[in-house]
């Protein structure tokens, strides 16, 4: 993935932060929150590119199904595949139409239909495109008949997409869900964290004279509220990878799709678990 200006951006404002902490508030409580968002800033460029890109793959394959309709209309019509592809070419198709104007230009100079669609299927770096072009290309080398075979491709295209749509929307609930009771998590450990250890760690304390007075010297001296923070906060962290990848499996078919998911869960359990000790 290239740099893009405003990943350069948000690189220098997180590493001046990262520096700004060091320096000004390494002995204060801000210093992990600091840190966290930081790393946040630096990364959610990234993230913001991630999610873009997922967003164009979508809309060029909805503009690739309104661009076969097209030329199944144009081909049946009489129009040789070579002509209806320039013919249609004029139409605007969002993000796909610097691609199909590219194939029309080809085709204008003499390049071979399949040579100038195999072309067009790398250039979109779209699986779901280049299977449908390929299709196509082999139909029009052989001769077959090629209106019936877009029509075809077309009708596959718009299965896919109504697939991904009936799927997305049926675990769109399923993805709230996931992230409220992770959430909930959050309180119940801040609430164990800050009420109840502080609490149980008093309450032991006061029963001085007994063998409870012993076992409560051991335990205060071996545990330190540092490393209770920090066993929480691993807890927190592993608990939001494993529910992200999670998410992504059930609303996306994928594990790696869960990533997003993982490290959005990840940042906030980071920054509201030092965000809170910063307060306090």
């Amino acid at each position: 993935m290239k740099m893009k200006n405003k990943n350069w951006i948000g690189v220098l404002i997180g590493l001046a932060l990262i520096i700004i902490d060091f320096f000004v508030f390494r002995k204060s409580n801000l210093f992990f929150f600091l840190l966290g968002l930081a790393v946040v800033i630096i990364v959610l460029p990234f993230i913001a590119n991630f999610l873009i890109e997922a967003g164009r793959a979508k809309e060029k394959e909805e503009k690739f199904l309104e661009f076969a309709r097209n030329l199944v209309e144009s081909v049946n019509a009489g129009t040789p595949i070579s002509k209806s592809i320039i013919n249609v070419a004029d139409k605007d198709y969002g993000s796909l139409s610097l691609h199909i104007k590219k194939l029309a230009n080809q085709i204008n100079l003499g390049i071979p239909v399949r040579k100038a669609l195999e072309i067009f299927a790398r250039d979109t770096k779209n699986k779901v495109i280049a299977r449908s072009v390929d299709l196509i290309g082999e139909a029009e080398q052989s001769g077959g008949e090629i209106g019936t075979i877009i029509e075809a491709v077309a009708k596959s295209v718009r299965e896919i997409e109504d697939i991904k749509k009936e799927r997305k929307s049926g675990m769109f609930n399923m993805v709230v869900q996931g992230y409220i009771i992770f959430f909930i998590f959050i309180i119940i450990m801040l609430v164990v964290q800050y009420k109840f250890i502080p609490l149980m760690m008093e309450t032991l304390k006061g029963l001085s004279g007994s063998q409870i007075s012993m076992f409560s010297k051991v335990a205060t001296e071996s545990i330190s509220t540092d490393t209770l923070n920090i066993l929480f906060l691993v807890l927190l962290i592993v608990q939001g990878l494993f529910t992200g990848l999670v998410i992504g499996k059930l609303a996306e078919g994928k594990i790696k799709s869960g990533i997003k998911h993982s490290l959005i869960m990840i940042a906030l359990a980071y920054l509201i678990t030092t965000g809170i000790k910063a307060l306090l």
